[in-house]
């Protein structure tokens, strides 16, 4: 681990640490197309838009998981830097434990608060039927989903990204399987998609169980190592939970956006569902990249080599924003031919692309800040982790779409996250003039 984290280049660890997590997410990315392709061949714009709203609740048990997962990986990867073996698998212990411990709580909330959330996630009479359908199951397995995150990322903190990589792919893979099974073969509908998608979890999560247990040296599954001191607490949580907000924030945009278009027809709402998963096709790959970084930054910051710390963040910078430049261009020319792949409805293909186009336009805005983020989240610098994520997808992005789907309706409504994106990317320039590391 050490050979691995001191000595080899940067270029090299990066893309050692990077690639599974990349091809993790590609896999990923290929399963909500796929999702989203068979839910789409229902040709009810109904039950796509319905889905469509009902999918900010796994953004959402995502986000919670973050907590964990990239709370308890900053921690535990400046732990090892710091050669503290013991207190940083001590952190895995409990990152391991809470993950789940919180993941039964937020399902049994989700049940009981279930048509408030509704509501609040733009179920229309139209669509209520299949937003129900799909939040419900998701609400029942929310505790596999919010497990997860955690043995997927504290294993890379021990450099083992292939194992991480090897247990999300196969989940992902067997929920491609599942999708069609469900949806059509069973005639279960928005259900089958939420159900497909608990399934790979639940499958998912015992893999990296197993991975722990077999191939970790210095993590751990024994719940008698899980006591750890109140400040490590509060630092998983302090980095945790601004993580998380990130997710928190995609869930509350998704839900902002599809209320106010709502007005303009479920096809609207429909066209958007198949956009945002579009435009994924950029995010997801260079998420990746960034989240693949995390342990060698927060390990060589642990360390004090400002050296490596430096070259680690201005490769992470080329190769993020450089891929989101590449992809954007064509991305951009491509959007009418990709939304026909979902529904051949001509409304649909003419909006979806518009939307796709203003999506991605931003889309190396979106990874410069991204990185920075998740730099500091390595840094254990919780509050301007806590800015950038609540600015991009929350308070800069309320007020854009408040005030330009005011003045330019339907199409400042498609444009807000464009115009928060550069604004949240000036933020992340001067966040890090001011925290940037003093070693």
């Amino acid at each position: 681990m050490e050979q691995l984290f001191e000595h080899t280049s940067i270029r090299r660890v990066y893309f050692t640490l990077a690639m599974p997590v990349v091809l993790s997410m590609a896999v990923t990315l290929i399963y909500n197309m796929v999702d989203t392709f068979f839910v789409a061949q229902t040709q009810n714009s109904a039950l796509v838009a319905g889905v469509s709203q009902g999918a900010p609740v796994f953004t959402l048990l995502i986000a919670i998981g973050d907590i964990f997962g990239l709370g308890g990986s900053s921690v535990i990867s400046r732990l090892f830097g710091e050669k503290r073996d013991q207190e940083g698998r001590n952190v895995s212990g409990y990152a391991f434990y809470a993950a789940f411990f919180w993941g039964i709580i937020v399902s049994a909330l989700m049940l009981i608060f279930k048509d408030q959330a509704l509501h609040l996630l733009g179920a229309s009479k139209a669509t209520w039927k299949y937003a129900d359908e799909y939040y419900t199951v998701m609400a029942w397995g929310a505790a596999f989903v919010v497990f997860g995150l955690a043995p997927n990322n504290i294993l890379r903190t021990e450099g083992l990204a292939l194992e991480s990589m090897k247990a999300s792919m196969t989940g992902t893979i067997i929920n491609i399987v599942l999708n069609p099974i469900f949806i059509f073969t069973l005639g279960l509908g928005a259900a089958g998609s939420a159900l497909a998608t608990v399934t790979s979890n639940v499958i998912g999560d015992l893999l990296m169980i197993y991975y722990l247990r077999t191939k970790s040296q210095k993590l751990t599954t024994s719940i008698k190592e899980t006591k750890v001191s109140w400040d490590l607490k509060r630092q998983i949580y302090a980095i945790g939970i601004p993580a998380s907000i990130t997710n928190v924030m995609a869930t509350l945009a998704m839900a902002l956006t599809n209320r106010y278009l709502i007005d303009y027809g479920a096809d609207s709402v429909a066209a958007m569902g198949i956009a945002l998963k579009v435009s994924m096709i950029i995010n997801m790959i260079f998420i990746g990249f960034a989240f693949g970084a995390q342990p060698l930054i927060g390990y060589v910051y642990g360390a004090k080599d400002r050296r490596r710390f430096q070259g680690a963040l201005r490769f992470d910078l080329l190769v993020v924003c450089g891929f989101a430049l590449v992809m954007t261009a064509i991305m951009f020319f491509l959007a009418p031919i990709i939304i026909t792949w979902f529904m051949k409805d001509p409304t649909i293909v003419k909006e979806g692309a518009i939307m796709v186009r203003w999506l991605v336009i931003s889309s190396t805005l979106a990874g410069f800040t991204l990185v920075f983020t998740t730099v500091f989240q390595s840094m254990g610098k919780a509050l301007p982790a806590l800015l950038l994520s609540l600015a991009r997808q929350g308070i800069i992005f309320t007020v854009a779409i408040v005030i330009l789907a005011h003045f330019f309706g339907y199409h400042g409504i498609i444009a807000a996250q464009a115009v928060a994106d550069l604004l949240t990317a000036i933020l992340a320039i001067a966040l890090f003039a001011r925290y940037k590391p003093k070693f």
